[in-house]
């Protein structure tokens, strides 16, 4: 009898288990399609704004920005760039400046997110090439704050800056460890 009882538990442990179906008849579940992660995302976010610099494409560039409460220190001046539309203004004197072929190459990402938002730094290193033919280098160091709003990691504050020797008080555009 108690052989019976098991025998019955089990088999009706595996029905439910089953969803209802005998594990036979059950059809088999679809594996489901991973979400990248957030981190994955924002490397990807990364990815595609150097994409979008190296083309030249302000438009695209700025949609990796969020449209409200950007707060940018650029190593250009003004001081602070508050705003979208500031920003992307920065963005077109750039390329204007330089329109010739550009190549911004990114590394030493790292990126931590936390909930909602998330925070990274990377080193860029831009060649740019002037109106005359100038050929410019400059590395530079970004840290970016990103937001995930509605659903999209966007930037909304970032800061980039090149070291300065204070010796001399010159910049250093081709900063090494």
């Amino acid at each position: 009898m108690l052989r019976l009882k098991i025998a019955t538990g089990a088999l009706a442990l595996s029905f439910v288990m089953a969803g209802g179906a005998f594990a036979a008849d059950a059809p088999a579940a679809a594996p489901a399609a991973a979400a990248p992660s957030d981190k994955a995302q924002i490397e990807g976010l990364e990815k595609g704004f150097i994409a979008a610099f190296n083309a030249k494409n302000t438009k695209k560039v700025m949609t990796y920005y969020a449209h409200q409460g950007l707060f940018v220190f650029d190593v250009t001046p003004p001081r602070e760039y508050v705003g979208w539309a500031a920003y992307k203004k920065d963005f077109d004197d750039l390329f204007a400046a330089f329109p010739g072929p550009v190549s911004m190459k990114i590394s030493d990402v790292s990126i931590t997110v936390v909930g909602e938002v998330a925070y990274g730094h990377s080193i860029q290193h831009g060649d740019f090439t002037a109106k005359d033919g100038t050929k410019v280098e400059l590395v530079v160091r970004v840290t970016d704050v990103y937001r995930k709003i509605d659903g999209k990691w966007l930037i909304v504050q970032e800061h980039v800056s090149i070291p300065v020797d204070l010796g001399t008080m010159k910049p250093d555009p081709l900063s090494k460890p």
